[in-house]
């Protein structure tokens, strides 16, 4: 999992680099722009869910640890 997890958001934050250079800043919220805009949000959500897996992982196998 750990590795799955890692690998998923190094894809993401290359999909944030990618759509970032696609980004018109003098029609933000128009055209392609507005695609780049919400890839980039999903991607960074996509991130901050794995990492709350990856959290939610560390302390269940600590919780299991200490029984």
């Amino acid at each position: 999992m750990k590795y799955f997890t890692i690998i998923v958001t190094i894809i993401a934050l290359a999909l944030i680099i990618y759509n970032a250079t696609m980004l018109n800043f003098d029609n933000l919220f128009e055209g392609q722009s507005i695609i780049a805009l919400i890839t980039i949000l999903a991607s960074l959500c996509a991130i901050v869910l794995l990492q709350v897996l990856r959290f939610s992982k560390r302390i269940d196998q600590k919780l299991k640890g200490k029984q």
